[in-house]
């Protein structure tokens, strides 16, 4: 069985003619860059910790569960009567006004603390890099975290159009860069790693506990709502069609490279050392950097940090947007009235400009963050609530398969169990 779901695609869908084009690789490539954030440079640490053999089991489940749970989030908002809906609009037509308002705050909930981690990543990047490779002091850690996410802000500031080709640029490289280092890494591999077999308790704990770091690092979830929109602009009747293959290519470019850097960095490094990473609040490339004198890697892991969170962020800072726009939209009687947008549009920007800088200032766990924040909530938008959908909206029970909705529900309600073992341990 593909994955795919097993009700027939509609009658144009089938053998289409339609070629894939450079605005389709642009897309596949956003959502790849979109993913491809803090969530790859930490994952290392905490999977690894566990040990090799879970990190196979964890390979295994990733696919099925990125594909699966993006398509369907994909496919709830191409279901709106009204194409280029927001998501709160999109939620509030479906199951009306009230859980309009819980889903949008748990979709700005789940996307909002991501941006707060970005800016801790970034600013503890940066100093790190200018301390160890160049070999300078580092600017006071205030003025270093405004600059930086000053930057990022400002960039967001083009237009869309704008936004989505500096994702693709950045994106080439990155890929290109990462892939090398995962191969540089290969004559530092341990192999006695292969060797040790965890005991079942152990194996599935490690499992069970990195799921949300896993949910994490893979989701590109922030970016659907503006990539369901523009399929059905370009793409009309076909565009479900054309979103699955997009959706389908991503999950599969984030597995062969991030998995593979992921299995690359762990079999370098022993236990203690990831566990000093995680105490230095670095991600595992800074940290690689800072442990090997071979400039390829002191150099090029920097570099691949700082690019893996700037094409992260845009995506992430475009779903942070909409959603603070949904809450504010819905608490006001007559919604953003159009002559003070410009006036909202400034608040919104000073409000993630001051907050993301006064955290990277205080510079908390970004491991905590993502374990605690998250990961889990993004689990419940993405896995439970589309799963959830199909079985309450006419437009999508076509797309019922209750084999792999209950793998979905499954994989949702152990990153979010996950969350509440960590909560009261």
């Amino acid at each position: 069985m593909t994955i795919e779901a097993n009700t027939p695609a509609p009658l144009e869908e089938k053998n289409s003619p339609l070629a894939w084009s450079q605005f389709d690789t642009h897309w596949t490539l956003t959502l790849f860059g979109t993913a491809v954030g803090a969530g790859i440079l930490f994952l290392p640490i905490n999977a690894g910790l566990g040990g090799f053999w879970p990190l196979v089991l964890l390979t295994l489940l990733v696919a099925p569960m990125t594909y699966l749970s993006h398509l369907g989030l994909c496919r709830f908002m191409l279901a709106s009567t009204k194409p280029g809906s927001t998501m709160t609009e999109v939620v509030t037509e479906h199951f009306g006004a009230q859980a309009g308002k819980l889903i949008t705050l748990l979709y700005f909930l789940a996307i909002y603390p991501i941006l707060l981690i970005y800016g801790v990543g970034v600013t503890n990047t940066l100093d790190s890099f200018i301390q160890h490779q160049l070999g300078v002091v580092a600017p006071p850690r205030a003025l270093l975290a405004l600059m930086a996410i000053s930057l990022l802000i400002l960039m967001m500031q083009i237009s869309e159009a704008w936004i989505l080709k500096i994702t693709t640029w950045l994106v080439y490289p990155l890929v290109m860069i990462l892939a090398a280092l995962s191969c540089y890494l290969i004559p530092y591999w341990r192999t006695e790693l292969l060797y040790q077999i965890p005991t079942l308790a152990h194996f599935s704990s490690t499992v069970w506990l990195t799921m949300p770091l896993l949910v994490f690092a893979f989701n590109h979830s922030p970016a659907i709502s503006y990539f369901a929109s523009a399929q059905q602009r370009r793409y009309g009747q076909q565009a479900d069609y054309r979103a699955r293959q997009i959706l389908k290519r991503t999950a599969i470019i984030l597995l062969l490279f991030v998995m593979f850097f992921v299995f690359s960095t762990v079999l370098t490094l022993t236990p203690e050392s990831l566990k000093l990473a995680k105490q230095q609040n670095l991600s595992i490339l800074s940290f690689l950097a800072n442990q090997h004198n071979a400039p390829v890697l002191s150099y090029l892991g920097p570099i691949v940090a700082l690019l893996a969170i700037v094409s992260s962020f845009f995506g992430h800072y475009q779903g942070a947007r909409e959603g603070l726009k949904g809450l504010v939209a819905l608490g006001l009687s007559g919604g953003i009235q159009p002559a003070r947008q410009s006036h909202f549009d400034r608040g919104i920007t000073t409000f993630f400009l001051l907050s993301l800088w006064g955290v990277a200032v205080l510079n908390p766990s970004i491991l905590g963050m993502i374990e605690s924040l998250s990961g889990p909530v993004i689990a419940l938008i993405l896995f439970i609530m589309p799963v959830y959908a199909r079985y309450r909206v006419p437009a999508l029970q076509r797309y019922l398969d209750k084999r792999w909705d209950s793998f979905i529900v499954m994989m949702g309600g152990i990153a979010i169990s996950a969350l509440l073992y960590t909560l009261i341990r």
